[in-house]
């Protein structure tokens, strides 16, 4: 996609994708790529909204070049949000068009300095101000910690156009199709669950507090910094969200177990056969020493049950398995029901941190039984296994 697309009248898309990084932000793992999505609105006035990372300036500039009419300039650069994969082209920009104001709020130009050092012919606007463009007027919305403390949404009048940032967003690059009824939207939910789980859910409670100050606006379009925009059905996205932010989970159990022999695999094998014979469908199991800790997070995000099984690792909880419970306390999950079991040969110890975990996360309901095996499971151990994923099954259910 080397030309800028058109979204509505003087709207267009002049994103890029990446398909180079591996991690994002160093963390996150990107088998088929992102986008970074940033806009171009022409009007009697011409404003950009957001950028890029630095290193695809050039596939920006040649966007922003081929659709800006000629006798016309940049008049305004807005920032929705400053982390550098949308900010990076900033600097190049200003020099490209010095002329251009760039337009935030307080955090915004506090970040903008601290950043890239630029001072001059900035905007600083208040919650609730209208830009106008023309035709086109921009009103901002302050959405602090969705997920930085300088996040804002801007909202075109004429169009209904929500430029949303990261919020509604996910990975995945955007392969010829950039709109929400051109592409696998399968695919795209289960990314932006991932990248919300991992990256914005920790900050649900300011989600919700968007969505409050959201309330009366008539969006017809969802534009993002990653991932498709929503033209067609941009209540999907948003009843998604609102149900992620709110941590309702659906049916089904997440089992994440670690295993150095086969001794605690045999227990998960158990544990699962019990959920299946009490017919739950939906179950994700996650070897922690092979899963990517997002895609875990993302799943027990998902589902109303979690079930951890560890080995004992020197004394301690297997080194992956400690990870996890790591990310889920950061992240403040709630409303899930928990199961555990353990292992271990000649010390004990990974069930004890286990038990601790699940019995010190308020808002979460613990089910029993709890197995502990030494050496390898016996039949009674592997028969209690099945009883833990029975009772989940029956508890799940019950909640729903």
């Amino acid at each position: 996609m080397h030309r800028g697309i058109e979204i509505h009248d003087g709207i267009y898309w002049i994103g890029v994708n990446d398909y180079e990084t591996n991690l994002f932000e160093g963390l996150w793992p990107l088998p088929k790529g992102v986008s970074y999505n940033a806009y171009m609105i022409i009007d009697e006035k011409v404003a950009l909204v957001d950028t890029v990372k630095g290193s695809y300036f050039s596939q920006y500039l040649d966007k922003v070049k081929a659709l800006l009419p000629e006798g016309k300039s940049i008049d305004y650069l807005v920032i929705n949000h400053m982390e550098p994969d949308h900010s990076g082209a900033i600097k190049v920009l200003v020099e490209a068009y010095p002329r251009m104001k760039i337009v935030g709020n307080k955090k915004t130009i506090q970040f903008l300095e601290g950043f890239y050092g630029i001072t001059k012919n900035t905007v600083t606007i208040e919650d609730g101000e209208v830009l106008s463009l023309g035709t086109h007027k921009l009103k901002f919305y302050l959405t602090p910690m969705v997920h930085w403390p300088e996040t804002m949404m801007t909202y075109d009048l004429e169009t209904g156009t929500l430029f949303s940032g990261d919020a509604f967003g996910g990975f995945g690059a955007l392969n010829g199709g950039i709109f929400d009824n051109q592409v696998d939207l399968e695919y795209y939910e289960d990314e932006i669950l991932r990248y919300f789980s991992n990256i914005v859910g920790r900050y649900s409670a300011m989600v919700q507090r968007a969505f409050k100050k959201l309330e009366g606006i008539d969006i017809k379009t969802i534009a993002a910094t990653h991932g498709p925009i929503w033209r067609k059905n941009p209540e999907k996205i948003i009843s998604l969200y609102d149900q992620w932010s709110k941590q309702e989970a659906e049916e089904g159990v997440v089992l994440a177990y670690g295993s150095m022999y086969g001794n605690t695999q045999r227990m998960m094998e158990a544990v699962a056969k019990g959920l299946c014979d009490e017919g739950v469908q939906k179950i994700r199991l996650h070897n922690i020493a092979k899963s990517h800790i997002s895609f875990v997070i993302r799943d027990i995000w998902k589902f109303k049950g979690l079930i951890m099984g560890s080995c004992t690792y020197n004394t301690e909880l297997f080194p992956p398995m400690k990870q996890l419970i790591s990310a889920i306390e950061n992240r403040m999950m709630k409303n899930r029901y928990v199961g555990v079991f353990g292992s271990y040969s000649w010390s004990g110890g990974a069930l004890k941190e286990l038990e601790e975990f699940a019995s010190n996360n308020k808002g979460w309901n613990f089910i029993e039984p709890v197995i502990e095996a030494q050496h390898s499971p016996k039949e009674e151990e592997l028969k209690k296994c099945e009883l833990l994923g029975t009772n989940m099954a029956k508890a799940i259910r019950k909640s729903l």
